[in-house]
């Protein structure tokens, strides 16, 4: 067995022997949403390196990190690879709910095209709280999880030629934009550097202003920021204010982060 997917099922509590197939996959996004947080830690803390395989394994694999969606999707990219799935990394732009438009920073979310017997499924292991935890098929098929559902309607604008749409459990009564992507254009190593250069240090990032930590859990989810925890268990919301003392011990506890805050 390669080193990636050794370590990878490491990581996720999986047995190290475990053969990877399509049927398998719902059940390593599951493990992999609870066991890999998405975080900003390397960005608050201006630690960011230069974005390769070797660094991906290192960070999240080695030292037990989580990371950011360029981060994220590019590690399970190269195990899919490994496992021999056809997959290529592609990028889209994250719908704002705020304004009620796509981000001005443009295309900075990175995803995965899965092609498996003839059809492409979206993969998503780096979208926070809104990941569907299945391979989503282009078609428009509604796919559930323990989530929420999840769907791909065609588009046809400037942000991508799909578009990923979501209906979290407990939290949407109505179908919502998550992000547009473009299938027709891959993506390489040099633009996941860019795209990290941007989060990193573009005024208009969310990313570069507070710490953010999420992962799921096996009945919700839980988000830590520097000022506050909160925790979904089953439908139920708690929420508490914290300082700089609690969340440190909350993101050691938690997470498994160290912090430089």
């Amino acid at each position: 067995m390669e080193k990636l997917t050794s370590l990878f099922h490491q990581r996720i509590g999986m047995p190290e022997n475990t053969r990877l197939t399509f049927v398998k996959l719902a059940e390593v996004l599951e493990k992999t949403a609870q066991c890999i947080p998405f975080e900003n830690v390397g960005v608050m803390d201006n630690k960011t390196q230069k974005i390769t395989k070797e660094s991906l394994i290192n960070k999240m694999l080695e030292r037990n990190e989580g990371g950011l969606c360029y981060e994220l999707n590019p590690l399970f990219y190269f195990y899919l690879l490994e496992n021999g799935f056809n997959a290529v990394l592609i990028n889209g732009v994250v719908y704002n709910h705020a304004t009620k438009e796509y981000h001005s920073l443009g295309r900075t979310h990175v995803t995965i095209l899965l092609h498996h017997e003839e059809q492409p499924y979206l993969i998503d292991t780096g979208f926070g709280g809104n990941l569907p935890l299945k391979p989503v098929p282009l078609t428009g098929e509604i796919v559930s999880s323990y989530n929420g559902e999840f769907r791909i309607r065609k588009v046809n604008h400037e942000n991508g030629d799909y578009c990923l749409e979501m209906k979290l459990k407990y939290k949407d009564t109505d179908w919502k934009i998550g992000y547009a992507f473009d299938t027709r254009k891959p993506i390489d190593l040099a633009r996941l550097n860019e795209i990290q250069s941007i989060i990193a240090e573009d005024p208009k990032s969310s990313f570069n202003k507070q710490p953010l930590l999420t992962r799921l859990t096996i009945n919700g989810n839980i988000t830590l920021t520097d000022s506050t925890f909160t925790q979904w268990a089953d439908g139920i919301v708690s929420k508490e204010n914290i300082d700089d003392v609690k969340f440190k011990e909350l993101a050691m506890q938690h997470f498994g982060q160290r912090t430089d805050r």
